[in-house]
């Protein structure tokens, strides 16, 4: 039996796999791929990694981790059960793997809105978090689009004004109040109402924002508050508690309400950047490793 099993290879869960692995555990990571960050052109705000690309970022992480011993699987991972001396950990394809310990790092989805354009041109022209790409876009025209996620798109407007001073901000269905459009024209945020059609794209770029009128409005890029989906599925079902906001609830080492299962990372907090997540990861690696250190000095006891 292994010490720990890391479902999900990204930021959280490597870093959670390195501090277990340079705690001479026997760390075993499981990762189906497909990063949410996977689709960006490069990854910002990650001290001395900054500007690498998210592909870079990982096969780093990875190497790191490998140097300590712990295994990397790949695959994707479909049930957690417990047992008696901890867990099964049962991937889509081949053995089941058992630890004493789970740490989760699964992540999240973002759900962007229905608009022709955004999906395609999402990681590149359509944005979503301007400290990890605003940099880039600085002084540029920029729009918000309004979603469904109301008030991260109103806070998202004023928001992306520090990084330019031509910021559009189109509410869809949102109906400001009246202190919402007296606060983001203070900002100088310009407010225009109405559906928009499509993201316009030229050569591959994002040129505008086109409404259903057929008004083009030229802008450099566009940033959108996407609906955040955990991909918490793996921890609901060994019954983890959820909190009232619906997300699975853990404490500050991310320790979940069942025992020897942690979460790290995007799967239990949305606004978690890339350095948040590998915080995450290694607060929730200590945690586990006392966690069993507790275990090991009660075996010895008995």
């Amino acid at each position: 039996m292994d010490d720990v099993v890391v479902v999900g290879g990204g930021t959280a869960g490597l870093s959670a796999a390195l501090v277990l692995a340079r705690s001479c555990r026997r760390v075993v990571v499981i990762d189906a791929g497909g990063p949410r960050n996977g689709a960006a052109e490069s990854t910002h705000g990650f001290l001395t990694r900054d500007g690498t690309t998210p592909e870079q970022l990982l096969a780093i992480a990875r190497a790191e981790v490998l140097r300590y011993g712990a295994q990397l699987l790949t695959g994707r991972v479909v049930d957690i059960a417990e047992t008696d001396g901890g867990f099964a950990v049962k991937p889509e394809e081949g053995a089941v793997v058992e630890a004493r310990a789970v740490v989760v790092a699964t992540g999240l989805r973002d759900e962007l809105p229905a608009i022709s354009g955004v999906r395609e041109q999402w990681g590149t022209g359509v944005l979503h978090c301007p400290y990890c790409h605003g940099y880039e876009v600085r002084d540029a025209p920029l729009a918000v689009l309004g979603g469904a996620n109301r008030p991260f798109s109103v806070h998202q407007a004023a928001l992306v004004r520090q990084w330019s001073d031509d910021v559009i901000f189109f509410p869809r269905e949102i109906a400001l109040s009246g202190e919402e459009h007296r606060r983001l024209e203070a900002r100088g945020v310009r407010v225009v109402e109405g559906d928009v059609a499509r993201i316009v794209v030229h050569d591959a770029h994002l040129s505008g924002v086109e409404l259903a009128s057929g008004e083009v409005f030229p802008r450099a890029a566009v940033f959108v508050g996407p609906c955040f989906v955990p991909r918490d599925e793996l921890l609901t079902r060994l019954r983890c508690a959820v909190g009232d906001d619906g997300w699975v609830a853990v404490d500050a080492t991310g320790r979940t309400s069942v025992p020897g299962v942690w979460a790290a990372g995007n799967v239990v907090d949305s606004p978690a950047q890339l350095i948040h997540a590998a915080a995450a990861g290694s607060r929730a690696a200590v945690a586990v490793n006392h966690y069993l250190l507790e275990q090991d000095i009660q075996s010895s006891l008995a």
